[in-house]
């Protein structure tokens, strides 16, 4: 009865909303957004609503702005009175955690966090029946890229339950993905969810979830459709979940991520450092290559790896920063090598990445004649040069370089100065000096 508040009214879970709130009765829906009768869509919404039998208002207003909060409300007329809220607003902002900057978790704890509070402070007096909380999968499992995302979510259930304690009406549902619309729909977030395990559930069947919430009166539920085959070895691929463990459509795609499980990866990554190191050089390229473009294949979900060129980028291919995040712990579990989190950013070509692993993976040894270091700063170098940049110019500036440095070093080996009188010279000289030691010696100007 009286009036419902549709917060983010107008975007896509709002208008579900709001389209259910109308066939159960409701005598007026108040739906609120940033733009307003100016969103698209919201004039054939409202009429949509209307047909329904609601009274239907739709107001511009920033619900996280007290002031301008309060105004609104202040427009509800006596007869039809506040009676319940829906607050479905937010705002995505995906980023690993050393881009997330102060600025970006503000814009996305914003429409959450500070929208609720000032909605808690201006109704709680008023005798609500709901207070709904829009919140999400990624405050209840954690996603990678959205550390902003999760912690907003995550307060909008601490929340419920804070008002929960205070005898006061709060829902909190914490949604996985929705279909047909809303922020992770389709498009290449779609395609990233789809991939991992959380397909989209329909409009329909989430709103029968609401619905039996309110029902039951629970304060936090979490709400999701999730293919646990799927989801499961990707969620548990860095460290177990003991969240995960008790659920039994868990059990068996999770049972592979305990100690066992990590025991099993552990031999496999010494299996492969075993048998690279028995290769001659050209099969140990080619396998290192193989292997990473099996994992770039898995993480970009494709189902060959045909389109994974050895020198093509992996940008080229769609890698964005999240699932670049998942071919690093891919591969880390693979090797069993500490890989940053930056990786497929600095070797960005399958053969890059390749020649990265391999240097760390089969690092020369005593057996080269005590060069060990040497070669395996060679092999660094050459997984470097795999980066250079197709420009002509600058491939003959550095393939006219190393000539020059193979033309020294197989020249042969001149008397050198002992150490000690090297390191003396180098004490007393001028800076002229040094400069032309550096450029007799390593071929620097």
């Amino acid at each position: 009865s009286g009036t419902v508040l549709v917060t983010g009214g107008t975007g896509a879970l709002g208008a579900h909303v709001a389209r259910w709130l109308a066939r159960n009765g409701a005598e007026h829906l108040l739906l609120a957004g940033r733009r307003g009768p100016e969103a698209d869509g919201s004039a054939e919404l409202a009429a949509e609503l209307t047909a329904l039998g609601a009274r239907v208002t739709v107001a511009a207003c920033d619900v996280a702005d007290r002031t301008a909060l309060a105004a609104l409300l202040g427009t509800i007329p006596a007869e039809q009175p506040l009676t319940a809220v829906m607050h479905t607003a937010g705002i995505l902002d995906d980023g690993v955690l050393d881009a997330l900057t102060p600025e970006r978790f503000a814009t996305v704890l914003r429409p959450k966090t500070e929208a609720v509070l000032a909605l808690d402070e201006l109704t709680r007096d008023l005798d609500l029946s709901a207070f709904v909380l829009f919140s999400g999968l990624a405050g209840t499992l954690g996603d990678a890229g959205q550390a902003n995302y999760a912690a907003a979510n995550a307060f909008l259930d601490a929340f419920a339950e804070h008002r929960r304690a205070q005898g006061l009406a709060a829902t909190s549902v914490a949604w996985g993905r929705w279909g047909e619309s809303g922020m992770a729909a389709d498009g290449l977030i779609g395609d990233r969810l789809d991939h991992a395990g959380l397909p989209a559930m329909r409009p329909e069947s989430a709103i029968a979830a609401l619905q039996q919430a309110l029902d039951l009166d629970e304060t936090v539920v979490t709400v999701a459709d999730v293919a646990w085959d799927r989801f499961a070895p990707g969620f548990t691929s860095v460290r177990p979940s003991a969240l995960l463990d008790g659920l039994p459509g868990v059990r068996r795609p999770a049972a592979g991520a305990g100690p066992d499980a990590a025991a099993g990866a552990a031999t496999d990554a010494a299996e492969l450092r075993r048998r690279l190191a028995g290769m001659a050089e050209l099969e140990r390229e080619q396998t290192v290559l193989d292997l990473v473009r099996a994992h770039a294949a898995a993480a970009l979900g494709h189902t060959t790896v045909d389109e994974l060129g050895a020198n093509r980028a992996f940008k080229e291919l769609g890698l964005d920063s999240l699932t670049a995040l998942e071919l690093r712990n891919r591969l880390g579990a693979a090797t069993g090598l500490r890989l940053p989190a930056t990786l497929v950013f600095d070797f960005p070509t399958p053969a890059a990445l390749a020649a990265r692993l391999r240097a760390d993976l089969v690092p020369a040894g005593p057996a080269h004649g005590g060069g060990g270091g040497t070669l395996a700063d060679l092999d660094r170098l050459e997984a470097a040069l795999a980066t250079v940049t197709e420009d002509p110019d600058t491939r003959a500036d550095v393939a006219a370089r190393l000539q020059a440095l193979l033309t020294r070093w197989s020249a042969a080996p001149r008397e050198r100065q002992p150490d000690e009188q090297v390191a003396e010279q180098l004490r007393e000289a001028s800076a002229d000096e040094l400069f032309a030691f550096i450029d007799n010696e390593l071929g620097m100007a």
